[in-house]
């Protein structure tokens, strides 16, 4: 079970290193999959060969397992792996909208606050997808100065809504008898697609549609004028 770091452990008084980010150490489990069909008239299903309620965190997705490297407090500890994401941490922040950095509650008195890279979409889209948790005002020049997803230019997302669209990973089938990989999907995986029952998941999704696009700059000066920004 993960915990979240009290305040006077966030990540931010131990090296800035996001607490979704994955470590040295941290290494995905041996494979253990099975595709079965679980009652009469059903679809095929992955499962674990020996699975846990916690393999299902939401929705009845398998969830991809990861091993954790930790600490004497149980916090991540370990060289930080930046372009990696670890899947469980990932999931929980993002589920309880909780800073990616500090894991500390992260809406703000204007909304909630993601960040996206420059080349993730157009601005001026209707909706967003994201797999980015959100930042808290104390961190989102922490996240746009660390992350290298964010190439140093962020695209600041504000917002009142960001209901829970779907999840990104691998869809698994047979082949000689053998469960493997079959389709990697570059686009999020909606939570009622046909193919979900066979997706062993490590990203959590969220979506976007009503949100304003901000500079880090304009952002943080609107949270100082309604008291919000640390």
């Amino acid at each position: 079970m993960i915990r979240f770091p009290s305040p006077a452990r966030s990540a931010s008084d131990r090296g800035l290193v996001p607490f979704i980010t994955q470590r040295a150490g941290e290494e995905a489990a041996p494979a253990n999959l099975l595709i079965l069909r679980e009652k009469r008239g059903a679809g095929l299903r992955l499962f674990y060969g020996d699975e846990d309620v916690k393999d299902r965190p939401l929705r009845d997705v398998l969830w991809a397992r990861c091993s954790f490297s930790h600490d004497e407090h149980g916090m991540p500890a370990g060289e930080p792996q930046w372009k990696m994401m670890h899947p469980y941490r990932q999931m929980v922040t993002m589920l309880a909208g909780r800073c990616q950095i500090c894991t500390q509650p992260a809406k703000t008195p204007l909304g909630y606050v993601y960040l996206a890279g420059p080349h993730d979409g157009d601005p001026g889209q209707e909706t967003i997808l994201t797999n980015q948790p959100p930042v808290c005002a104390r961190h989102v020049r922490t996240v746009a100065a660390l992350c290298p997803h964010m190439q140093g230019k962020p695209m600041v997302l504000l917002t009142s809504s960001a209901p829970l669209h779907g999840v990104m990973g691998t869809v698994y089938g047979m082949a000689g008898g053998e469960v493997v990989p079959a389709a990697s999907p570059r686009e999020p995986m909606r939570f009622d697609h046909p193919r979900m029952p066979l997706m062993l998941a490590s990203q959590l999704v969220r979506r976007l549609t009503r949100f304003r696009v901000l500079a880090v700059p304009e952002l943080l000066d609107e949270l100082d004028a309604v008291g919000g920004a640390r």
